[in-house]
């Protein structure tokens, strides 16, 4: 999630993928010139990116959740 955080503020600054290559970033950047005309060219690459993290998150704490055995409570069948 940090990775994705910080290439998107490299991306932002033009220091990230070079205009061939698509990403979020890059339209982001591209699209502040035009932020008064049509604000959605920045807003859905920012909405794009803010779930992918967000999702990201809430999946590595539910499996996070899942996978601890110490707080597992076992039922002894007799």
């Amino acid at each position: 999630m940090v990775l994705i955080v910080l290439e998107a503020a490299l991306g932002f600054l033009g220091m990230g993928a070079q205009p061939p290559a698509p990403s979020w970033e890059a339209m982001m950047s591209n699209g502040t010139a035009y932020l008064f005309i049509s604000p959605w060219v920045i807003l859905f690459p920012g909405l794009a990116m803010i779930l992918t993290v967000l999702g990201f998150n809430l999946f590595g704490d539910a499996l996070i959740e899942f996978l601890d055995v110490k707080n597992k409570q076992y039922v002894l069948i007799k």
